[in-house]
């Protein structure tokens, strides 16, 4: 038998999107599939993005499709598998199945319901589709028959490991940034009105030394870079009483960097901000191991939604303002200081959430004055995600979407001005001018150079020059957008830069840029500094060719 996994999954596009990535959903289809008796050089693995731009080979006895997104945004260049694109992949020959979040309902942009996904000619997973993929392997003629069930920590403990290698298929190898699963399940007794994330009942904590193993072997498989991602809140991993547990999560760190000596990034998702404010202690002892062992440019995303006290109320949100604000506070305190890369070690994001019960006009207001409180503040956020809630069917939110076509001029407006009026803001604390951000790879090319690091929420950075594309560069921020930065590789040779390039170093400007290219060659650094008017704070930033 040949099998075919089709990746068609994007994860998060906060800041379009993450870099290229692979969740662990295809790894652990993949391990299940050898745990069946395949061998690796029968399992193939592709993402859409493949498909579109190369075509697909014909001829595999199975093709599973990951598929499905629960939070919708913009992408810079992979972007989901579309229903479209999943109905005309139904006609090939061959069984099919389908999974992931699609199971949840399809849907491809904010302020919009998920609807029935289910296509004819592929059979659609309703729970897990690694653990139907299992089951249905010595049924694969009747699948009807299959039990749709949830999977156990410990088979994926195995599954994820066996695994591991298809990320050698990814078309971005070795660059790839590897998502690793803790938990899943929420512990909270009620729950986000929006949030799908109680369909997978209470938390199901993953073994430390599963999650260690299965790093092992990703990083066995080339795997460099990491990302603690699936869970709702790292800080409650292992949590004992619900209280969290700091011990655990340093055998955790700890382990993945003793598994992946030379890994190139590790970085975190979500934190939960009310674990924060209601366990200060244990968490700047948590937020002080993840500095310890983690890469920095790292962020913790915390899900706020919303300021407004009535709809915190009507929705069941997790956290007050005033508990935002602390955890705000509190990961600054931990994780401001600049790290190796160029960026803060350790900063909160910040998500809210549109279109919920009991929001107004009054909403909007609320949640800017917190945005500028935390401004004002002099406190940083890496990034400020502002989207319409995508509703699911068995979410207490379903069927109340009329606030997102009632408001969405007003969330447009709203929008724009926090775009104009704190992100800007923002960023020139994250990344002030002449910033020196490390290991920028290069991504598209499309009158200017679009590149970013590989990180949990990296930066777009903007370098108005072609270079070549799918490699590394040291780049001086020289100026800033509303979500991203413009900058230039560093360093500048002196005597070749254009005068583009000269003209953006912070301090040069138009008229010393055209002195310096009236005065080419320089000797030297000196005599740069001396007939070209360089400062001093510069000249390790250019060379001499």
């Amino acid at each position: 038998m040949r099998a075919l996994i089709l990746d068609g999954y994007v994860d998060e596009p906060a800041c379009l999107g993450v870099p290229p990535y692979l969740a662990p959903y295809p790894r652990y289809i993949a391990g299940a599939l050898i745990e069946q008796g395949l061998k690796q050089e029968d399992i193939f693995y592709t993402t859409i993005d493949q498909l579109r731009t190369g075509g697909l080979q014909i001829g595999f006895d199975l093709m599973v499709i990951v598929a499905g997104m629960t939070v919708p945004g913009k992408y810079l260049r992979s972007a989901p598998i579309t229903l479209k694109e999943i109905r005309e992949l139904s006609f090939l020959p061959g069984t099919k199945m389908i999974g992931g979040p699609i199971r949840l309902g399809f849907g491809e942009e904010g302020g919009s319901t998920a609807r029935d996904p289910e296509v004819s000619g592929i059979t659609l997973a309703k729970k897990d589709i690694e653990a139907f993929v299992y089951d249905a392997f010595e049924s694969i003629k009747d699948m009807d028959a299959v039990e749709h069930r949830i999977r156990t920590t410990s088979e994926i403990g195995r599954w994820g490991a066996k695994g591991a290698f298809i990320i050698r298929q990814h078309s971005d190898y070795p660059y790839v940034m590897c998502e690793l699963e803790t938990y899943r399940g929420c512990p909270r007794h009620l729950h986000c009105s929006f949030c799908t994330e109680p369909f997978y009942g209470r938390p199901d904590h993953r073994d430390i030394k599963d999650v260690v193993g299965e790093v092992a072997s990703l990083y066995h498989h080339g795997a460099r870079y990491f990302r603690i991602g699936r869970q709702p809140d790292l800080f409650m991993y292992q949590a004992k009483d619900g209280v969290p547990d700091p011990g655990a999560i340093d055998d955790l760190y700890r382990g993945i960097r003793n598994a992946a000596p030379e890994l190139e990034v590790l970085h975190m998702d979500n934190a939960n901000p009310s674990t924060l404010a209601g366990f200060p202690e244990e968490s700047r002892e948590i937020a002080k191991t993840i500095v310890k062992y983690h890469t920095s440019g790292d962020v913790a995303a915390l899900g706020m939604e919303s300021a407004d006290p009535e709809v915190i109320r009507a929705n069941d949100l997790k956290a007050s303002p005033d508990e935002v604000f602390f955890a705000i506070k509190l990961l600054n305190e931990a994780g401001s200081a600049r790290g190796a890369g160029g960026l803060p070690e350790l900063l909160p994001g910040i998500n809210f959430v549109h279109g919920l019960k009991g929001e107004t006009k009054k909403t909007f207001e609320m949640n800017f004055e917190f945005l500028k409180r935390v401004l004002d503040s002099g406190l940083m956020l890496r990034r400020i995600n502002i989207r319409q809630v995508m509703t699911f069917a068995g979410t207490p939110i379903h069927g109340f979407e009329k606030n997102v076509v009632k408001h969405k001029e007003l969330f447009l407006r709203y929008k724009e001005k926090v775009r104009n009026e704190i992100d800007l803001q923002m960023l020139r604390q994250v990344a002030p001018e002449g910033t020196i951000l490390k290991a920028v790879r290069t991504e598209i090319f499309d009158k200017i150079t679009f590149a970013r690091q590989l990180a949990t929420y990296p930066l777009l950075v903007g370098i108005p020059t072609k270079l070549e594309l799918n490699r590394f560069f040291d780049v001086m921020v020289t100026g800033h957008g509303h979500r991203s930065i413009t900058g230039i590789p560093v360093p500048v040779d002196i005597n070749k830069a254009s005068l583009k390039i000269l003209k953006l170093m912070p301090g040069i400007g138009e008229k010393r840029s055209a002195k310096i290219v009236l005065g080419r060659p320089y000797r030297d650094r000196e005599d740069a500094a001396k007939r070209g008017g360089i400062e001093k704070e510069l000249l390790d930033h250019i060379s001499i060719a």
